[in-house]
């Protein structure tokens, strides 16, 4: 651990965390954004369900921590959502007990601390045809998605979890199935872009304090030095601790 300290901010999820960072991924968009402001941790694991996960929780989010996360990022869904194998074998998990394993997830993440914050993702859409050409037949379809994602959001509800609709999101853009994937499941650049805006639309939104949203957090050591570039007058410094020059989208 090195200081100073700064809010800890865990993803866990499956593939859609995992492969965060690639591709101009959400993950990496989102440690962008929160440079000098927070830490991001990746925790994802391609191909787990719901079932899965809660096998690690207690590994993954020990009790006795020293340092508890200021926010969890949750993903589950999409594998659990696919049809069951008639071998028994494979991610599927019906959705009753889907529901429930999202409950002792947020329940067992709200016990970490008083000051933690939980954010569900629901299950996004999925491109079907995408899918067979890229991937085969794999049991998986948008309708599927859309039932676990309205499960998911209506257990934030019930539990107080901000929940963030990516199934309904992501489907707003007219050309959704070819923009917004890699193989019709995973997302493209375009995707992770849709994924982050609603991402920080909700911690905007939330009434949380202190508020989580990157504009909200102080940026480490942004004071005014002498160190910093001189402008063209030459009798004083510009602070450039919160440029966003570099960025091809600025975020709200």
């Amino acid at each position: 651990m090195v200081g100073p300290g700064r809010p800890l901010f865990v993803l866990f999820g499956s593939s859609i965390v995992q492969f965060s960072y690639s591709n101009e991924g959400w993950g990496a968009i989102l440690t962008d954004i929160y440079a000098r402001k927070a830490d991001i941790v990746l925790r994802g694991y391609s191909g787990w369900n719901s079932r899965r996960a809660l096998e690690v929780l207690h590994q993954v989010f020990p009790k006795d921590a020293v340092i508890q996360p200021s926010l969890v990022i949750v993903y589950f869904g999409g594998n659990d959502s696919m049809e069951p194998h008639p071998s028994g074998l494979g991610s599927h998990v019906p959705l009753p007990e889907y529901i429930d394993n999202m409950k002792k997830i947020a329940l067992h993440l709200k016990v970490l601390s008083d000051k933690i914050r939980i954010m569900f993702l629901s299950t996004p859409p999925v491109n079907e045809e995408q899918i067979f050409q890229t991937l085969g037949d794999l049991g998986r379809t948008n309708e599927a998605c859309r039932i676990y994602s309205e499960a998911c959001l209506k257990l934030c509800e019930e539990l107080d979890v901000k929940g963030v609709d990516l199934w309904t999101a992501i489907q707003q853009r007219d050309d959704w199935k070819t923009a917004c994937f890699t193989d019709g499941i995973h997302l493209s650049a375009e995707g992770s872009k849709l994924v982050v805006k609603e991402i920080l639309k909700a911690l905007r939104e939330a009434e949380w304090k202190p508020s989580l949203h990157w504009r909200s957090l102080p940026t480490e050591f942004g004071e005014d030095s002498i160190y910093d570039p001189v402008i063209q007058d030459g009798k004083s410094n510009i602070n450039i601790s919160e440029l966003e020059i570099s960025r091809s989208v600025q975020w709200e």
